[in-house]
């Protein structure tokens, strides 16, 4: 019995690894883009931990999720414990349903209006009425295909100019920009229901802000061994959030149970999230020079551990 990693980015599960083997907790990894599924088999005993993310596609996975969610049902089919499990995996793919969610407990987000035509989009932007705005795809991943446009003449400008990317799923949504009253977005992690710490992170030159030690995207906002991940990736040791127990609240209805939520804070002191994340990594740097002394994967496999020896009663002892 043992711990299954679902997964389609070895990169993401170097820390991972490493913390498993820390804890001489046993595992498996399953790497989906190549991993095939007999129907009528039985699964393993153990316990399955998902790290499916949205952005799959950029890694020339594109249809790794949809096999992952084949997999969940499977699991679900024959009782096996899921960490991050269906109700999640939908959430990490359609950005839209997060806000939905989001409602359910009175977090506040963004205004966002959501069309499936990209003719449709210059009459959301006039029912969003509201600039600057933002255009995303519903589905995307380290802010693949964010952008930020002052007035609707710009938008129909990138449109005419086929520059505006794709939507996987078709669905676009046009979203009040809020702006960071410091320049700065949080992301507040969990594992297990609890909150370990919240990062900030430095948003003033873009969009695309993967925390992650090995991200795979060719940008300059993935801190991966860049010398200034240290001051754009700061977790705050003294961290106050009005909205913890609806985010905890939140995650639990949703099935996740490792996730973050990120927001962006507005002048008024106002915490808007505008994504949930369920496929989160951590920047070493920032955990290194932080009063919290936590470390993110670690956490996460003490975490699988205590749910594995729940399941099967082991009892491990923890270090």
């Amino acid at each position: 019995m043992k711990i299954y990693v679902i997964h389609e980015n070895e990169d993401w599960l170097v820390s991972l690894r490493a913390a498993f083997e820390k804890l001489n907790v046993p595992y498996e990894e399953w790497f989906i883009n190549d991993l095939l599924l007999d129907l009528n088999s039985t699964p393993p005993e153990g316990i399955f931990y998902n790290r499916m993310s949205a952005s799959a596609h950029t890694r020339d996975h594109r249809y790794a999720p949809e096999m992952t969610a084949n997999i969940l049902a499977w699991l679900g089919r024959h009782g096996r414990k899921v960490v991050n499990g269906r109700k999640a995996l939908q959430l990490e793919l359609r950005k839209s349903e997060q806000y939905l969610a989001l409602q359910q407990f009175n977090i506040p987000h963004p205004k966002t209006v959501i069309s499936n035509h990209v003719e449709s989009l210059s009459k959301a932007v006039d029912q969003l009425d509201t600039f600057p705005f933002i255009l995303k795809p519903n589905r995307g991943g380290k802010g693949t295909g964010v952008q930020l446009f002052h007035t609707k003449e710009s938008l129909l400008q990138s449109i005419e100019n086929n520059q505006i990317g794709e939507s996987l799923d078709g669905i676009w949504l046009v979203q009040e920009y809020i702006e960071p009253v410091n320049g700065r977005i949080v992301r507040a992690e969990f594992v297990g229901g609890k909150m370990i710490y919240a990062v900030s992170i430095d948003a003033q030159n873009g969009f695309e802000l993967c925390p992650a030690d090995s991200c795979n995207i060719e940008d300059a906002f993935c801190p991966a061994n860049h010398e200034e991940s240290s001051s754009k990736f700061v977790i705050l040791d003294d961290y106050q959030n009005e909205h913890i127990n609806q985010y905890k609240a939140f995650l639990e209805s949703n099935d996740i149970g490792i996730g973050a939520l990120e927001y962006v804070e507005d002048a008024s002191g106002t915490k808007w999230v505008y994504d949930v994340n369920t496929n989160t990594n951590y920047n070493s740097k920032a955990e290194q020079t932080s009063e919290t002394k936590k470390e993110g994967m670690l956490e996460i496999a003490k975490y699988l551990e205590q749910e594995l020896s729940k399941v099967y009663d082991l009892n491990p002892e923890y270090t």
